[in-house]
């Protein structure tokens, strides 16, 4: 299938479980996320490292998801919340996402989640862990 855009290069064949080829054969299928070429993945992901507020990256969250139909969702884990690590990244499980691009999405947000803790606190708050009982 000839796509109007130009779309990432396949991994090497065993190294990764994308299903890249069985999206580009399915004519139904979605292939945003065939745009994220590698030099595009590198702005994405600098750009995640240098989020500024909580606002900013429910944004860019929007926006992944207008551009590439990928849905990431950013929570405080179940447990304790001790450091970046306890708030938990999913993303969406999409036919064509590289198993490194799964990896170094949320690795780059919570990069900048540790540069700006200020968004990590509000995340928190947003999610009434900080909010007082009864209030």
């Amino acid at each position: 299938m000839q796509l109007p855009f130009p779309v990432r290069v396949e991994c090497p064949p065993g190294a990764c479980v994308c299903q890249r080829e069985q999206l580009l054969s399915d004519p139904q299928a979605d292939c945003r996320i065939l745009r994220l070429t590698r030099e595009e993945e590198k702005k994405l992901l600098e750009r995640l490292e240098r989020i500024s507020s909580l606002q900013d990256l429910a944004h860019m969250q929007q926006r992944i998801q207008e551009q590439l139909g990928l849905s990431i969702t950013i929570a405080p884990g179940s447990g304790e919340v001790r450091s970046m690590r306890g708030i938990q990244i999913e993303l969406s499980d999409l036919p064509g996402l590289c198993r490194k691009t799964r990896q170094s999405i949320p690795a780059a947000i919570r990069k900048g989640l540790e540069r700006n803790p200020e968004i990590a606190f509000a995340l928190l708050d947003a999610h009434d862990l900080f909010g007082m009982p009864g209030a």
